[in-house]
């Protein structure tokens, strides 16, 4: 049930990150499996001394406590229906919440006697990413519907579009029977291309990668930072002291008037390209999984992208997909460790994933890889 597990004392051998100034930011030689989960995972965040992470089960997903010191998977409670979830965030009072599907779970995680977990809010299809202001309202993006809706969550629950990013795709020109007016990202595998002396140009429609709202998290000041999976980007949009969006929108008539003007992005580097999850460390570093790439990366506060680990590829086939990262999804940042859930996902860089040490046929499908910072 543990899978293949690893204490954290076998951590050391890896090469610790300085994170007092950008130019001491230093290459990771590894980072070694904590522990294997046997279900695919996604969200990972922690308490402090735990990391939590939910299985995606079918129609019971287990909610799952992992003591650093001594990695154990512990059922602390469950969503009982029909679930696929993805990012999770603590509140101030310590109940844990879940995104799934187009609601938000909540439960108070507890190892002698795991509940299942209640609707917190419905009503935000897509829901992906999820981080609480400092007021303790929780917003989230709509992943991969592809409209880039970001929703502020009160504490009784009541949901509001507050901004989008931009979406790939305007809406313009559906009348035409065009889908919009802007571009379509598309991940090699599982897409593919024709490549010859002249030309690389698309041989079918499949891997098209709409998602621009992925992975939140809130910096020191308030002011929140989204994950533009499909640009290779982050974005930041400032609030003011009621949690007001103080950012530029309406730039563009070809969107709704409520979409952010391309002056909050905050960065875009191709080292960002399939950014997924994100989490500030106590230096003010933006830690990124850019999960299509194998590869962890560091944006500072003075926008320097820092690639601090990536697979290496092998020398027969050119393929990073034998680890140690399998599609890195949510890191989380733990005193000086960083760790990553893995959720071996089937395409660019992690393609075939029947390599590495997770595979869809089991037993392990899915793990969280740690490294010393």
């Amino acid at each position: 049930m543990n899978g293949r597990t690893t204490q954290a004392a076998s951590l050391a051998p890896v090469v610790a990150l300085a994170l007092l100034a950008p130019s001491s930011l230093r290459a990771a030689d590894t980072f070694t499996t904590l522990i294997a989960t046997p279900f695919v995972i996604e969200g990972l965040t922690t308490d402090g001394t735990n990391l939590f992470t939910t299985g995606r089960g079918g129609n019971v997903c287990p909610v799952w406590q992992i003591n650093i010191a001594m990695p154990a998977l512990v059922v602390v409670g469950n969503i009982n229906a029909t679930c696929s979830p993805s990012g999770l965030a603590f509140n101030k009072a310590g109940e844990l919440f879940i995104a799934d599907g187009d609601r938000i779970y909540a439960l108070t995680p507890s190892s002698s006697s795991p509940a299942a977990a209640r609707v917190f809010a419905s009503g935000v299809p897509g829901t992906n990413g999820i981080a609480f202001d400092r007021d303790g309202n929780l917003w989230t993006g709509d992943g991969t519907t592809g409209q880039g809706r970001i929703w502020k969550i009160t504490a009784s629950g009541q949901v509001t579009e507050v901004f989008r990013v931009p979406p790939l795709a305007s809406e313009a020109n559906l009348a035409e029977g065009v889908g919009g007016i802007g571009r379509d990202v598309r991940t090699l595998p599982p897409g593919s291309v024709t490549v010859t002396a002249g030309s690389r140009n698309a041989t079918e429609t499949a891997g098209s990668q709409p998602l621009v709202a992925n992975g939140l998290a809130f910096d020191r000041r308030g002011d929140l930072f989204i994950a533009d999976t499909a640009r290779g980007a982050i974005w930041k949009v400032e609030l003011d002291s009621r949690g007001e969006p103080k950012s530029k929108t309406g730039c563009d008539p070809s969107y709704t008037s409520n979409t952010l003007c391309l002056d909050s992005v905050f960065v875009a580097h191709p080292m960002l390209e399939g950014v997924d999850g994100i989490v500030f460390d106590e230096a003010g570093n933006l830690w990124c999984d850019a999960n299509e790439r194998q590869a962890i990366v560091v944006v500072t506060e003075g926008r320097k992208v820092v690639e601090v680990f990536r697979n290496a590829p092998s020398p027969a086939t050119g393929l990073r997909n034998a680890g140690p990262l399998e599609t890195p999804t949510s890191p989380v940042v733990v005193g000086r460790m960083v760790c990553t859930a893995n959720s071996d996902g089937n395409r660019r860089d992690n393609f075939p994933n029947t390599g590495g040490e997770i595979s869809p046929a089991g037993p392990n499908r899915g793990k969280i890889s740690c490294a010393l910072r």
